[in-house]
């Protein structure tokens, strides 16, 4: 950094890693003043502030829950365990919406949980984290382009994993596929929408996030949300 503010170059630290409103915010008004677009700047703050805060609200009013929650970057198959997060990423989200990680404790901030802790702890819901990995043919299709059908097959190869059947979220069908590409973003507000939704059923009925991630995308960005970004094991299911 010496080096290049030395040669007359200034830099400015953006953070949205630390999953923060507060760096959320600071991080994008910084944008706006640097590219000239402050006004912009300030509805796309007032726009995550005012969803985090009604998410806020909705699970305060619904009391406490004491769902275990399970998250897998479903990257390589059901054959090999994929990273879960502690204290950060889907961790940290789910964590400040009061469900019960069952990675908190058990790895610092990402890595493998042993097939054996997942079955003892009996998750109530499971999220199987995936992207637009091409050249990974056995992952988790979600994304740009996921076709839901391809989606929800490759879910179904990791239910099918030894043990899995009698787990809760498998029982129950509340197993789900969510973006990994939208934790860290200023569209994360919708991945906590669609989990609060699972954590509080009963407190966040009219809230789609589905819809919600394609009308951000329409508003504020010149790509449409085309293809999968969050999505229940069970058709129909929200």
């Amino acid at each position: 950094m010496k080096q290049i503010e030395a040669a007359g170059i200034p830099i400015v630290v953006l953070d949205y890693n630390a999953q923060t409103v507060e760096k959320h915010v600071a991080s994008t008004l910084a944008l706006g003043k640097l590219m000239g677009t402050e006004e912009r700047a300030q509805a796309l703050v007032k726009n995550y502030q005012d969803a985090i805060t009604d998410i806020d609200t909705r699970i305060k009013a619904a009391g406490p829950t004491t769902k275990k929650v399970y998250v897998e970057l479903a990257q390589k198959g059901p054959a090999e365990v994929g990273n879960s997060y502690g204290n950060s990423m889907w961790g940290a989200l789910i964590g400040s919406l009061g469900g019960a990680n069952i990675a908190k404790g058990q790895i610092g901030n990402w890595g493998p949980l042993s097939p054996e802790y997942v079955l003892a702890q009996k998750p109530d819901l499971i999220f199987l984290a995936g992207s637009e990995w091409l050249n990974k043919p056995q992952s988790v299709a979600v994304g740009f382009g996921a076709d839901p059908a391809v989606t929800r097959e490759r879910m179904k190869a990791y239910m099918q994993r030894p043990g899995w059947s009698e787990l809760p979220a498998v029982k129950n069908g509340d197993v789900f596929a969510i973006y990994h590409g939208g934790a860290r973003t200023l569209s994360d507000y919708v991945y906590a929408q669609f989990i609060a939704k699972q954590l509080y059923p009963a407190a966040p009925k009219d809230v789609d996030p589905a819809k919600n991630i394609a009308d951000y995308y329409a508003k504020w960005l010149p790509i449409k949300a085309d293809g999968v970004f969050v999505l229940p094991y069970k058709a129909g299911a929200q």
